[in-house]
């Protein structure tokens, strides 16, 4: 993913505010941070297209793969996978 660079004017948010923003967003999406928390975010969505272009990409990314999950594995699959996971556990209590 690019770096978030864009300019900031007087009054605009930081290069660090981004940064911290961006840290949060994807509690925020997923509704994890306090009231106080999501004011701060939001005000910061409403001061910074470019967060906030950020912001809806994460949350079109997020949706379309809960969409994409919905399919179980099927069933030799799993087994299949369950046992190398098993595998592996033993190879790294046996080290």
């Amino acid at each position: 993913m690019s770096e978030h660079v864009h300019a900031h004017g007087p009054g605009e948010p930081t290069a660090s505010e981004c940064a911290d923003f961006l840290d949060r967003i994807v509690y925020f999406i997923d509704n994890e941070l306090d009231e106080a928390d999501c004011s701060v975010v939001r005000a910061h969505l409403d001061s910074c297209n470019p967060c906030l272009e950020r912001y809806d990409l994460q949350r079109t990314v997020k949706s379309i793969v809960a969409r994409s999950c919905t399919e179980a594995a099927p069933d030799e699959l799993r087994q299949r996978v369950m046992f190398q996971i098993r595998e592996v556990q033993v190879r790294i209590t046996e080290a």
